[in-house]
Order: C-alpha cells, then sequence, then structure tokens
C-alpha cells in the first residue's frame, strides 16, 4: 500500500452539487503561516491556493509532474509543460488565525485556448474568508504557450460552472 493510498483525502476532493465540479481540500492554519500576533500572513493565502489548484490537477488525473516529465508512449504523450499563473486578483475578506482549519475550493471559471481561468475561496466554518481570480496559462519549458489538450479540456469541463 503506498503512503497516496492510506491518505486518500489528503488532496481533499472532488465535489459535484447544481453549480458542476469543484475541488475542496481542508488545510489547518500552522504558526510558519502567521505573523506575531497569530493572523495568518497574505502570502498564506497564495500558498493555500497553489496547493488547492495543484490537488485539483492531480485529482483531475493530470498532476504537474506527469505534465513535466510525460511517458514518451503514454497515450496524451506532449512537450514537457507546466501551468503558469499570468494573473491573479485577490480579495482578503477576514483573516485566518493560527490552528484554524480551512476549505480552499477550485471552481474553473473559463476555458481558454492555451488557459484556464479558476476562482479559488478559503472559507472558516462555511464563511468566506478569501476569494481569488487566477487565470494560468500551460507553458512548454521552452517558454511558449500550448493549447489545452482535448483530455486536459475534458478534464477542466467537468469542472466548469454552467453559465
Amino acid at each position: 500500500m503506498t503512503t497516496s493510498d492510506r491518505w486518500p483525502d489528503l488532496a481533499g476532493r472532488l465535489v459535484a452539487d447544481g453549480s458542476g465540479q469543484h475541488h475542496v481540500m481542508p488545510v489547518r492554519v500552522y504558526f510558519e503561516d502567521t505573523d506575531a500576533g497569530g493572523v495568518a500572513y497574505h502570502a498564506s493565502y497564495i500558498r493555500w491556493c497553489e496547493r488547492g489548484r495543484s490537488d485539483f490537477l492531480r485529482l483531475l488525473g493530470t498532476d504537474a509532474r506527469r505534465m513535466i516529465s510525460p511517458e514518451p508512449d503514454g497515450p496524451d504523450h506532449h512537450e514537457p509543460a507546466a501551468f503558469v499563473v499570468r494573473r491573479m486578483s485577490c480579495d482578503f475578506k477576514r483573516p485566518a488565525r493560527m490552528d484554524d482549519v480551512l476549505e480552499v475550493t477550485t471552481r474553473v471559471k473559463e476555458l481558454g485556448g492555451a488557459s484556464v481561468t479558476l476562482v479559488q475561496t478559503i472559507a472558516l466554518d462555511g464563511r468566506e474568508i478569501f476569494e481569488a481570480d487566477v487565470t494560468v496559462v500551460l507553458v512548454a519549458v521552452s517558454g511558449k504557450p500550448l493549447r489545452l489538450s482535448e483530455t486536459l479540456r475534458r478534464a477542466f469541463a467537468s469542472g466548469r460552472q454552467p453559465g
């Protein structure tokens, strides 16, 4: 049994509801995430969102490691690539404090040719304390943008908000 098998919820989980499929991941606020007053430092929210995006990809079946080092004989072989953040707009609504258990939710807002725009929220006890609109672009290791493959497009489309 692998470590991943022993901790199935470590990456959070995909949830389907009336707004489509999305990813939810719990995160605890540790001392290292806070300032001297025990309030979460603003950069911690960015790290938690990055983890949410990474685990969302992982649970959709397209993790970052496979994108950087694709299997040469795999069914969806492509040039080594990664998603990079192009734009991020953040709204810090309320503070998180040491030992709070938060939920990071990631939803697909829009699919472009080489980009995906996500809405990420962080909630404490069901109350939203942070929101970010994040646009990521699929980029080859050479630096050029790459079109989303049909496999990626289908995976992200399953998580897209209707309307």
